[in-house]
């Protein structure tokens, strides 16, 4: 068995990541960390857990998790995983962070959008984006992955193909994601409270949220240029899902059906990817519960545009769960194991 602790263990990517490990066949929880709850059962922090999951939370020990985990999960804050990172790395622990300290190329990136120095670039220049579908094979042999932030996950997925086959165009790329509350993290802040969010929507962090440059990076990779895109995310009334629409100029006169074909080669192997049919949509409801993205899409003829359409569950493909898929991938397990379930459905 696979020895695994979970750092942040009680904030919603955390609980999520825990949640999905108890159900996992290849791996026993060993060390669940927590700031906040040090000596409480994680079954007295969320009740759920009782009888299944009963371990208490500690205090951050490094010399402790290296002697008890083979593969840790960061589920910190942003800033603060690369505060943490370089002493357990230089243990030689495997590391999945679902923060979004080592997800980038470029230092100067993540400085100029996180508005802070990154302490530790030689960790992040060896550290692979883990998003699987994309980096698989260097995901393989990593040490340490940075787990993509969840606007992210369900943007490139619905992009690359299109850039990588020269259908779409480089410039004027416009992404529009709604996400729910949980994609804010467990917070007493007052804009995520019931009353504030129920029966509202809104946009927020306009041309300036941070996954911009997460997407801008990985679809430069895709289209091997450089791409600059206008990014708006979006808060609604739910509890978790993400649905991204992404619209794209096209290059070519090009049917639903060419389009349909590029999406399936690309992702003819790809378990967790659904492409739906032409006339079919994705619906969050579909995905929440599961690791799975669905994407859909139509052609504008008359404006020569593609419109695609993205759901995930925010907390699993977009955190816990791929973070789980990346473990997978990295301890050389089914890609699938512990994340092979259908959404909730209702």
């Amino acid at each position: 068995m696979i020895k695994v602790g979970v750092l942040g263990a009680t904030g919603y990517a955390g609980i999520e990541t825990v949640r999905i490990l108890t159900g996992h066949p290849d791996v026993k929880i060993t060390r669940l960390v927590s700031h906040s709850f040090v000596g409480k059962k994680i079954s007295d922090v969320y009740p759920a857990f009782r009888n299944v999951c009963d371990i208490e939370c500690c205090a951050l020990d490094v010399d402790d998790i290296a002697a008890n985990c083979d593969i840790v999960f960061t589920a910190l804050p942003h800033g603060a995983s690369k505060e943490v990172i370089p002493a357990i790395y230089a243990k030689g622990v495997k590391i999945v962070d679902l923060s979004g300290d080592f997800r980038y190329d470029s230092k100067e990136v993540y400085e100029k959008w996180y508005g802070e120095p990154h302490c530790a670039p030689e960790i992040l220049a060896k550290s692979v984006y883990g998003l699987c579908e994309i980096h698989r094979d260097k995901i393989k042999d990593a040490t340490i992955v940075g787990n993509p932030g969840c606007y992210t996950t369900c943007s490139i997925l619905a992009l690359y193909p299109l850039l990588a086959a020269g259908v779409v165009k480089h410039d004027n790329i416009i992404i529009d994601a709604k996400s729910g509350v949980s994609g804010a993290g467990r917070t007493e802040k007052l804009p995520y409270s019931f009353c504030e969010c129920t029966e509202n929507s809104k946009a927020y962090k306009i041309a300036t949220h941070r996954h911009t440059s997460e997407i801008e990076q990985e679809l430069s990779h895709a289209a091997n240029d450089e791409i600059l895109l206008s990014f708006t995310p979006h808060l609604i009334p739910q509890k978790r899902g993400i649905l991204a629409t992404s619209y794209a100029n096209l290059t070519t006169d090009i049917t639903d059906e060419e389009i349909y074909d590029i999406f399936a080669k690309f992702y003819k192997d790809e378990y967790f990817v659904r492409v739906l049919k032409p006339g079919m949509l994705p619906e969050t409801k579909n995905v929440a519960g599961s690791n799975f993205v669905e994407i859909g899409f139509k052609v504008d003829h008359r404006l020569k545009r593609v419109v695609i359409s993205s759901a995930i569950d925010n907390l699993f493909k977009g955190a816990a769960g791929q973070a789980v898929q990346n473990m997978n991938i990295m301890m050389g397990l089914d890609e699938k194991a512990g994340i092979d379930n259908p959404g909730f459905n209702l």
